[in-house]
């Protein structure tokens, strides 16, 4: 009688354990969601390396708080986020490659890369592939027609660099100004567009034709003339956030009192660190939020990007933004996941609440004025100073 009633609760445990199993197969197999892949290109590593791990880790950040909260639910499916990255260093060559990974592996919508020179040398790779990629670099021919698969995800050097200029000629006095830049296309092709801007705003321009090396660490020579010349703003333009501490402290220390800024963004830590109350002053191209106007939903992503990393960089207010739209895009126009044509067809009309500013801010694609059509991400153009190792807000404009 025991070993049949052993033997009957046996049987009994073994069906409700393999029903239980198949249920749980059957539930993990429904509950299970689709992979969306999205892709970054940039630089991560050398002197630059913020501005491509400000991208990387904005991306992360939002892909794990999505994929924690069940996912995105696009159409009738619901999708875990997938970033999947690549250092490029920098180096058009490797960018290329980069791009052309991002395709082998079915990748439709890449992040980056960060520089003109990485953005330029894969549009091939990109308009043969199907792929639409949101660059931080500034030449125009990459967002006018006939192109037509790069967006610019942020201000460019040609729409901040007057506003910035203006805001200091009448708050600041300023009337004579110098331009430096690093001897690569990407910094001299902005030294060139700041200088237009300068003289069509009636600055004169003192210098604009002195130049360094980007692996320069003693600046005081390439200074010195130029300091001399007691310019009222020193420009650097398109400077690596490595880089902007070493020039400060060399002006500073060659006795140079004036402004000192770029159209590029940087990192308050590097400044910090390189330059300490030296940078006290220093105006840059910052994140896209301030505390007036960042929302729940912007404190809520910089608490977790910084718990997630241990750190945060200003530059992410913007960088948060790339991923933001390509999922809400997605979501406004289900078939752009397997047709980059059906998301260019939707970005003319796009319209979404933008979760990062308090109010009723939207998200939408703008660029007419400069590129002819939509090509660039509307972002808030938020201008910084630097002071005793954080940015404080200068002022606040935009782009159409």
């Amino acid at each position: 009688m025991i070993n049949r009633r052993f033997a009957l609760k046996s049987a009994m445990l073994g069906t409700i354990s393999a029903m239980a199993l198949v249920m749980g197969s059957s539930f993990s197999a429904y509950a299970a969601n689709d992979k969306l892949k999205i892709g970054f290109v940039g630089v991560t590593s050398g002197p630059a390396a913020a501005w491509g791990t400000s991208n990387v880790r904005s991306m992360q950040t939002l892909a794990a708080w999505w994929n924690e909260k069940g996912g995105v639910k696009i159409g009738d499916k619901t999708y875990d986020i997938e970033i999947v990255t690549f250092d490029d260093q920098k180096d058009p060559k490797r960018a290329v490659e980069g791009m052309e990974k991002m395709a082998q592996e079915g990748i439709h919508y890449v992040v980056g890369p960060n520089v003109d020179d990485g953005a330029a040398a894969v549009r091939p790779v990109a308009e043969k592939n199907n792929i639409i990629y949101f660059p931080y670099a500034f030449p125009k021919e990459l967002y006018t027609a006939p192109a037509s698969n790069a967006v610019l995800g942020m201000i460019a050097n040609y729409q901040s660099g007057p506003a910035i200029y203006k805001y200091l000629m009448e708050n600041k006095g300023v009337k004579k100004v110098a331009f430096l830049a690093a001897n690569e296309s990407d910094p001299l092709s902005q030294r060139d567009g700041g200088v237009a801007a300068a003289k069509a705003l009636g600055l004169e321009v003192v210098a604009q034709n002195d130049t360094y090396q980007n692996d320069t660490r003693d600046f005081t020579p390439v200074l010195t003339p130029i300091v001399a010349l007691s310019p009222d703003l020193l420009v650097l333009s398109g400077v690596a956030p490595a880089n902007a501490p070493l020039i400060i402290r060399a002006a500073r220390e060659l006795g140079y009192e004036g402004l000192i800024s770029t159209e590029t963004a940087q990192d308050a830590k590097v400044l910090e660190e390189g330059a300490g109350e030296l940078a006290n002053g220093f105006i840059s191209v910052g994140g896209a939020s301030t505390p007036e106007i960042a929302s729940d939903t912007m404190k809520e992503f910089v608490d977790r990007y910084t718990k997630m990393f241990g750190e945060y960089n200003d530059e992410s207010n913007t960088k948060v933004y790339a991923l933001q739209y390509i999922i809400d895009t997605l979501k406004a126009n289900p078939a752009a996941i397997e047709s980059v044509d059906e998301y260019k067809k939707t970005m003319d009309s796009f319209s979404a609440a933008n979760p990062y500013l308090k109010g009723d801010a939207k998200l939408s694609y703008v660029g007419t004025t400069s590129f002819g059509q939509k090509r660039q991400l509307a972002v808030p153009m938020v201008v910084n100073e630097y002071k005793d190792g954080a940015f404080q807000t200068l002022f606040v404009g935009t782009v159409d």
